[in-house]
């Protein structure tokens, strides 16, 4: 039997992290190759960090300007945030799934499998703090 549901469910809201965040899920791309761009980026402004997006030649950076944008327009629209007072407080890619594919050869063999991997992306946001 389930006991104190009340109890626990209004623990878990106490606990919540209200940072306004966005995720992307199964890009059919390397986890490693998004790390690399998001060390780039992690600390930094939100302003910052778009303009810095922009101009990166990788393949991931496009992917994670998609989100970083998105998780401003979160903040902006959800929380009432403003874009002048944001950075970039986590920002992740965990592996996704895999695709599976095979390359065929004569006599019914099979010659080597092909791991087509994917990632999902995080970015959470946060207010900066004013120095007094």
């Amino acid at each position: 039997m389930a006991t104190r549901i009340r109890q626990k469910a209004e623990k878990r809201a106490a606990n919540k992290d209200n940072r306004p965040y966005a995720v992307a899920k199964y890009i059919r791309m390397s986890s490693s190759k998004v790390r690399i761009v998001l060390d780039n980026v992690r600390g930094k402004s939100a302003n910052e960090a778009v303009a810095i997006l922009s101009y990166m030649p990788q393949a991931g950076a496009a992917e994670a300007l998609k989100v970083l944008k998105s998780a401003i327009a979160n903040a902006e629209n959800n929380k009432g945030m403003s874009a002048d007072t944001l950075y970039v407080a986590e920002c992740y890619a965990n592996g996704g799934s895999l695709m599976r594919r095979v390359k065929f050869r004569g006599r019914g063999r099979v010659d080597n499998r092909v791991l087509k991997r994917s990632c999902h992306i995080t970015i959470v946001l946060d207010e900066k703090k004013e120095a007094k």
